[in-house]
């Protein structure tokens, strides 16, 4: 009995060891500088419609993003294009409809209504050809994080910090393939031992930009990362602006207030 109680504390010790090497090996991702961060933040234009591309032209390959319409693409606070672009580039795309008169299921081009078309029809066809199922991109920006020390979480609070998610992403594509040796391993991935089933989604000159931004690694992740911020959050701006906006008040109204009690109570003994 005191063999298998002795065995099986050092088993536990053993597997509490390698919990703590492999979570050693994960890195923290370091906060980044964006736009949209902070009380005033807001969404570089420019740089959503880049990210747009490169999400088009990359990461749409293997992952969905089924709460984006093509005409959120035109809405304010987003990338801004018109609708004429906007209707352009849901023709692009082959819509599964129906049924029509005749009960049948067809094929139509897409319209500015329809979401964005995913290149499998479901997570099982794309776990069938790829291995996994790549995570749907829709809230993918506010699903991710990291933990964070208690002080700083504390110290969050007042200066609104939200971009965890931004920020594990950045890393994730830019920063996280570092073994060359091991395509699939990714220093913030804290899954599997940091095996994570994409293999590097980004190179340089893989996307053409039209406004002349370099083509770079670097500047492809932040700038997709803006773009999926944007998708988790189109409200953004607006929401910030109405905070702001709550807050003076909450403040006058605060200040009036405590005059009007100074004022009232003024004569009282």
């Amino acid at each position: 009995m005191i063999r298998l109680k002795t065995l099986g504390l050092a088993a536990l010790l053993a597997f509490g060891a390698a919990s703590a090497a492999r979570a050693q090996e994960v890195k923290t991702p370091e906060r980044q500088s964006w736009t949209f961060a902070g009380p005033f933040g807001h969404f570089d234009q420019a740089q959503l419609q880049r990210g747009f591309e490169v999400f088009r032209t990359v990461c749409a390959n293997c992952h969905s993003a089924n709460l984006l319409a093509f005409r959120n693409l035109s809405q304010p606070g987003g990338p801004s294009f018109s609708e004429s672009q906007v209707k352009a580039l849901a023709a692009e795309y082959t819509v599964h409809d129906g049924p029509g008169d005749d009960g049948a299921m067809f094929d139509r081009p897409g319209r500015p209504a329809d979401h964005w078309v995913p290149t499998y029809a479901n997570p099982e066809a794309a776990k069938a050809t790829l291995g996994a199922a790549p995570p749907d991109m829709s809230v993918l920006a506010k699903a991710r994080g990291y933990e964070t020390p208690l002080w700083r979480s504390l110290i969050d609070v007042f200066t609104q910090y939200q971009e965890a998610g931004a920020d594990y992403i950045y890393s994730l594509v830019a920063l996280g393939y570092s073994d060359k040796k091991d395509p699939n391993h990714n220093d913030y991935f804290p899954v599997a031992g940091n095996h994570i089933a994409m293999p590097k989604p980004l190179s340089d000159k893989q996307v053409d930009y039209a406004d002349g931004t370099p083509p770079t690694v670097d500047n492809y992740a932040r700038d997709v990362t803006a773009f999926l911020t944007w998708v988790a959050e189109p409200k953004l701006e607006e929401r910030k602006k109405t905070g702001l906006r709550a807050t003076i008040f909450l403040l006058i109204f605060a200040g009036l207030m405590y005059f009007t009690k100074k004022r009232v109570w003024a004569d009282a003994h």
